[in-house]
C-alpha cells in the first residue's frame, strides 16, 4: 500500500531491499554486542539533548527499536521511513504505546509532504539511514520548519573516514580500505540481494547545509577505538580486549581525533532560539 508513492530511484530500491530484510532484520542483529552497545552510545547522546517528556520526529525509524524505547521513556515518537516491510514491523512493535508512537511512510527528501508536521523537539535519525542518499542538503534544509525553536537534530551518520576499515590496507584489501574516499557518486550497497547506493558525509557538510540558524551542539565517534559490528563476534572472541575498548572509547569519543574517525559519528545541532 505505501510503496506506491513516487521517490527517487535509489530511495526506491533500498525500500526494497529493507522490506526484504525487514522480517529478519531483529534476529539477524539480535544478541550482537556491540550492536548494543552502538545503541546505548546512540540513546544515551540523544536523551543528554532531549527535553522532558519531548517530542521526536524519527527518520528511517526501521522496525521501532528506538521508537520504543523512547516511548517507554515517556516521549512522543512519529517514525517515518521508506519500506512497506519496515513500517508493517515497526507498526507490530509498537501497537501497545499508540498513545505515544504514530508512523507514516515518507521520504527523508520529501518532509514537505509529512501529514504530521509537529513541530518537534528532536529530529533523530540512527544508524547511517540518511546515508542511503546523495540529497542529504535537501532533507537538512527541511528541519528548520519541522524543529520547534530550540529544538535539536540528532544524527548518525556514516563517516567518509574510518580507522578500523581504513587498516584493512594491511590487509591487502585496497577497495574496501579506500572504499569512502572515492564515493562522491555513491557506492554501491547490497542488502538481500537488492543494489543500492550510499554516501558519505563528512560532520562539517552537514553543519554547512543546516546553516545559521543552527549551532553545534555535539560530536561523538561511534566505533572509533572499539571496532565496527561488522567484525563479526569481537567481543564475545576478545572480551577483556572488547571491554578495555570500550572504555576507551567512551572517554575519547568527543575529543579530537577520535570523534572524526568512527565507523559513524553522532552529531547533533541546536535550532537557534531567534
Amino acid at each position: 500500500m505505501m510503496e506506491s508513492i513516487e521517490l527517487p530511484v535509489n530511495e526506491k530500491m533500498a525500500a526494497r531491499a529493507f522490506s526484504r530484510q525487514a522480517p529478519l532484520f531483529d534476529d539477524i542483529y539480535a544478541g550482537n554486542t556491540i550492536i548494543s552497545y552502538k545503541r546505548w552510545r546512540v540513546r544515551s547522546h540523544a536523551l543528554n539533548h532531549l527535553q522532558e517528556q519531548g517530542s521526536i520526529l524519527e527518520l528511517n525509524c526501521g522496525t521501532g527499536e528506538d521508537a520504543l524505547f523512547f516511548a517507554q521513556n515517556g516521549f512522543k515518537v512519529h517514525g517515518t521511513d521508506l519500506s512497506t516491510g519496515m513500517l508493517e514491523q515497526f507498526g507490530k512493535k509498537t501497537s501497545g504505546h499508540s498513545n505515544r508512537v504514530s508512523f507514516e511512510q515518507c521520504s527523508f527528501t520529501e518532509l514537505g509532504t509529512l501529514q504530521n508536521k509537529g513541530p518537534y523537539d528532536m529530529i533523530f535519525s540512527n544508524f547511517g539511514g540518511l546515508n542511503c542518499t546523495g540529497e542529504l542538503d535537501k532533507v537538512l534544509a527541511s528541519f528548520d520548519s519541522l524543529l520547534k525553536p530550540g529544538g535539536v537534530a540528532t544524527l548518525v551518520i556514516i563517516s567518509k573516514f574510518c580507522l578500523w576499515e581504513t587498516l584493512l590496507v594491511f590487509k591487502g584489501k585496497f577497495r574496501t580500505a579506500f572504499r569512502r574516499f572515492f564515493s562522491s557518486k555513491g557506492r554501491k550497497a547490497r542488502v538481500e540481494s537488492e543494489y543500492f547506493k550510499c554516501w558519505y558525509y563528512n560532520p562539517g557538510y552537514v553543519k554547512d547545509k543546516l546553516g545559521d540558524k543552527f549551532e553545534l551542539w555535539d560530536i561523538e565517534g561511534l566505533c572509533t577505538i572499539v571496532p565496527p559490528s561488522y567484525i563479526e563476534n569481537f567481543a564475545e572472541k576478545r572480551p577483556l580486549l572488547y571491554r578495555f575498548l570500550v572504555k576507551q572509547e567512551n572517554r575519547f569519543k568527543s575529543s579530537w581525533p577520535w570523534k572524526f574517525v568512527g565507523d559513524y559519528y553522532v552529531i547533533s545541532l541546536r535550532k537557534k532560539l531567534i
